[in-house]
């Protein structure tokens, strides 16, 4: 049987030196491990095996497997996009064969559920601090990399490429940190973010969430920010999707909003996607506000978006399909230009306060909001 390797960092032996001079001069932290995974072994065994503030380093190669972690401050760290995981292959009877690790059932669910590295807390506890960064994950029939119940979960550098729905998703999730990432050809979002997925429910505060300069292309929609409260979307390139960012909300309380969608560069999102059972056909979509409050779009550039879709155009005041409108909206400070039917689209007849200023833009719908 393969073993993993086990590659102590050097804080580890210097703190094994202390422990030599005296009691009390080695922390906890001096102790954690890089336990490295080779080609041809299991990045799951590895994980199963860290402690909290552990690293798993996996090596360059292609590993056929899900991944699923639920041991607090965790690292996942490939070498680049020559670490690459995606699926394993299916027996004769069409199913993933189980894994034999400590972690079965979690993995198992994982992988059935067509997801590729899972960070998984509780129904009563986020799993925290953990980080999934520089590698590759590809062809899975769900998520690229899924977080459900998370605290502080790091997204750094990974290329979340050609996955059946999301690039990188998190549900029920706060404090998290989405950077640098690049997320291209996914069937939903490149980025997906939302309370809870299977159930109604309010918006929840994610404690500031951010998502910040990632390149997202080629998906259906770039980013989709679904029922949440108190993040931010700012500095990504979007662009090539059928649309760029989707702020969405409905009839549930808290509402969704009180967000920022802020200095990204949103362009030829002109693609076109058939309706599916929750949104009529999108094509040319730049930023899309639907049963949103008190969201602040502001100093984004947002150009040559253009299509003849219901949503289509630079920036999109949409009311939500249950009739929920936009209200105390702050469209402010963006460049736009070549967007059609128009720069900025305000569909709305009943939402309140929402307010458009300081935009560079020629045409708008209605007239007067440039």
């Amino acid at each position: 049987m393969k073993r993993c390797h086990i590659a102590y960092a050097a804080g580890a032996v210097a703190a094994l030196v202390g422990t030599a001079i005296g009691p009390g001069a080695t922390s906890a932290a001096a102790l954690h491990q890089t336990l490295v995974v080779h080609q041809g072994e299991s990045i799951q065994k590895a994980v199963d095996r860290a402690r909290p503030g552990d690293t798993v380093l996996v090596l360059p190669g292609t590993y056929k497997e899900s991944v699923t972690i639920g041991t607090p401050r965790v690292t996942l760290r490939g070498t680049g996009a020559n670490t690459v995981i995606e699926p394993a292959e299916k027996t004769t009877a069409g199913r993933t064969p189980a894994k034999d690790t400590k972690n079965t059932k979690a993995t198992k669910s994982c992988a059935e559920g067509g997801n590729g590295i899972c960070v998984i807390g509780t129904k009563t506890k986020n799993v925290e601090g953990v980080t999934v960064a520089d590698l590759k994950v590809t062809g899975f029939s769900r998520a690229g990399v899924f977080g459900m119940a998370t605290d502080t979960m790091t997204v750094r550098d990974v290329q979340a490429v050609e996955n059946a729905v999301w690039g990188i998703a998190q549900e029920r999730s706060v404090h998290g940190y989405i950077t640098g990432n690049y997320a291209q050809g996914n069937g939903d979002a490149g980025v997906f973010l939302a309370n809870t997925i299977t159930e109604e429910a309010g918006a929840l505060d994610t404690r500031r969430t951010v998502v910040a300069h990632n390149r997202l292309e080629g998906n259906r929609i770039g980013v989709t920010v679904r029922r949440l409260r108190n993040l931010s979307v700012a500095e990504n390139y979007i662009a090539g999707n059928c649309a760029g960012v989707f702020v969405v909300g409905d009839e549930n309380k808290p509402r969704a909003g009180d967000l920022e969608v802020a200095f990204n560069d949103v362009t030829e999102n002109n693609k076109s996607c058939p309706k599916t059972d929750r949104l009529p056909a999108i094509k040319g979509s730049g930023i899309v506000l639907t049963g949103a409050e008190k969201t602040v779009v502001e100093g984004n550039r947002v150009t040559n978006n253009s299509g003849d879709a219901p949503m289509s155009g630079g920036i999109v005041l949409f009311k939500s399909f249950v009739g929920v409108t936009n209200d105390r909206n702050r469209i402010s400070g963006n460049a736009l230009a070549g967007n059609s039917p128009a720069d900025l689209v305000d569909t709305e007849t009943k939402g309140i306060g929402n307010t458009f200023d300081y935009n560079a833009c020629r045409v708008s719908k209605p007239a007067g909001l440039c």
